[in-house]
This record gives C-alpha cells, structure tokens and sequence, in this order.
C-alpha cells in the first residue's frame, strides 16, 4: 500500500483533523476568544499522550501484555533528556541528538525490566510493571546528586530548527513538530504490526501455546515489544521535557498518568492505531475543554465541584464501565483478519432405488 493510501485511511483523516487546530486557535484569536483557544494544551497533552499510546498499545493491543508502568519510561525518556541536555551536566548534546539517543535508553530499560519477568503472565505480569513505575519515583527523589531530587532539572534546551523560533510565546512551532513525529510514528507502528514481527505478536496475544508450537520464540517476541514500547515512551519524554523547559516533580510520572494512557487505549480500541489517535483526542479532549469551561465559569481551587482534578478520574472512571458495557472493542476496534466464508457446496442426494 503506497504513503497516499496510507494517509488516506483514518489515521490520515484524525491527523488532518490535529494539524488544523492552530487554524481554529487562529481564527478564534481573531474574533476576540483568545481565551479558548486550545492549541497549546492539546501540542502538550494529546500529541504526547498519543506517543504514549502508541507504546502502550504495542504492548498490551498487539502482544497482550498487561503493562501498567508507562508513566516510569516515560520518567526515563524525561530525566535522560534531561541529564543528556542541560547545561548543570558536562553532556549537553542538544535536542537532535538526545531524541535519537534516548529512545535507545529507554528500549535498553524495557529490556532490563522484562528480562527477567516476562515469563510471568496476566495480573503477575501487571504487579510487577506497577511496581516498578513506583520504584522509579523513589528512585529519581533519592539519586539528589544525579536528578536534582524534587527540585527537577532545568532549563531543558528547545529544539533548534532554522527558521523557525520555539519560545513560550508561540507554541505553533512545537505543535507542529510534535504532529510530524507523532505522524511518523503512526506510519513506523502501522508497518510493525504488518510486518513478521507484528504477526508474531499477535500469535502470542491469541494463543501462547500454539505459537510456541510454531516456532515463535515467545520471551525474545514479548522482550521485542517491551524495549519498542519503552523506547517509544522515552520519547515522548523527550517531547514532553523539552515543551516544558523542566523535568517538573517526581511524582508527576505516578500510577494515574499510566492509568489514563491505559483508559484511552480501551476508549479508543486496544490494538488498533486510529484507536489510540482517536482515544487521545476523546480522553485528554475532554480534559482540556473541562477546564477551559471550569476556568470561565470563575472555578477556583477552593471550590471543589468545579476543580476538575478532584472528580475527572471519577469520569474517566465511568467511560471504562460505559465502553465495557456497550462497545467493549472500542470506538475503533482493531482490524482482524477474517478467512473469507467460503459458501458449501451444493449436496445432491441421490436416492436408492
């Protein structure tokens, strides 16, 4: 299938639909309603976020891993960026370099973490990847003398594009950087899951058994997909850090940040690519549109009905048991290849004389 039909499918059409928000942002500014504009909030949270599920979705929609540590890679992606790039750490390689170089951190730290426990399954499986995503935290408070503790790391360096200025003024540079690689990452996802690789993730995610019956190797299959699923959220830490000029709190990487990917995985369809773009737009969407609207009704942090962080989780909460109930393969879900029904074949009977 050539580039054109692949954009032409409908990871193309929600893409188009994110590469024309700094126009709406536009438009809306030129009107008066500079205060709705959403630009900025979706550059840093849905294109991100998307990365993220990009990730996940590798490891638990194609392998059939319960993953429920993607907010520690992601911690990983950011405080290397970090170590690698700012100014306090003899390194200083710049953006360019870092982006390349920490994806390889990060699949070396999948490797690490899934060697020695991918032969556990299911809730096993999940224990052990919480688990860790907790440890990270402890970890990244208590090296002080490496990350700074829960002060964070900063400045981080943007990125350097001739032409082109990122500053905090104008996000429309970062937003549309940020698109191309998510972009990229679609296209480079969509040919691993069609490619030999991919169908023997999938082997295992139906049925271990048989695939291992088949040849499939399946601790060096599932190990595959943790080091892709890590280097992936590593790099979404890049993104992240960089937007944000800091490496923020420890506790910003925690079990809720792994919780909502995971939410709008099953929102948007497990295993299925426009199910992740689409569950990024629907989930962190709706997060953002809350609280312009909370910020426009006067809501402060005293008042706790209209401070959204004291009751979204209870929504997103809902939208799981709502998605289960009626629609439990998602908005989108995945494409299955279905062997075509062959009609049978017409039985003359011939009788006895």
């Amino acid at each position: 299938m050539t580039l054109l039909h692949r954009l032409y499918r409908a990871e193309g059409i929600l893409l188009a639909i994110g590469f024309s928000i700094p126009l709406i942002d536009a438009v809306l500014g030129s009107v008066g309603l500079r205060d709705w504009r959403i630009g900025n909030e979706v550059c840093q949270r849905v294109l991100v976020y998307a990365i993220l599920g990009l990730g996940l979705n590798v490891v638990i929609g194609y392998t059939g891993l319960l993953h429920l540590g993607v907010a520690a890679f992601m911690a990983i992606g950011v405080y290397a960026y970090a170590i690698l790039t700012c100014n306090i750490y003899p390194y200083q390689i710049g953006f360019w370099p870092a982006l390349l170089a920490v994806p390889a951190i990060g699949a070396a730290a999948g490797i690490l973490l899934g060697a020695p426990t991918l032969r556990l399954r299911g809730d096993y499986l999940a224990i052990v990847t919480l688990g860790f995503g907790e440890i990270m935290q402890d970890v990244i408070k208590n090296v002080e003398r490496v990350t700074q503790g829960t002060k964070g790391i900063n400045p981080l360096p943007p990125p350097s594009v001739p032409g082109y200025a990122f500053t905090s003024e104008h996000y429309e540079p970062w937003y549309y950087l940020f698109l191309a690689i998510l972009a990229g990452l679609v296209v480079l996802v969509r040919n691993l899951e069609r490619s030999r690789l991919g169908r023997q993730w999938m082997s295992l995610r139906e049925d271990e058994l048989a695939a291992t019956a088949m040849g499939i190797n399946p601790v060096r299959t599932k190990l595959m997909a943790f080091a892709i699923g890590a280097a992936l959220c590593a790099l979404a830490g890049v993104l992240w850090a960089s937007k944000l000029t800091t490496t923020a709190e420890p506790t910003t990487y925690d079990f809720s940040m792994s919780i909502t990917v995971l939410v709008l995985l099953i929102v948007g369809g497990l295993g299925s690519l426009k199910g992740v773009l689409a569950g990024a737009g629907i989930v962190m969407g709706f997060d953002i549109v809350l609280n312009k609207l909370t910020g426009a009704m006067g809501a402060t942090g005293a008042n706790v009905f209209l401070t959204p962080n004291n009751w979204k989780f209870l929504v997103f909460g809902l939208a799981l048991v709502v998605m289960m109930r009626f629609k439990p393969l998602g908005i989108f879900p995945a494409e299955r290849e279905r062997p075509a029904e062959k009609a049978e074949p017409e039985v003359t009977r011939v009788g006895v004389e």
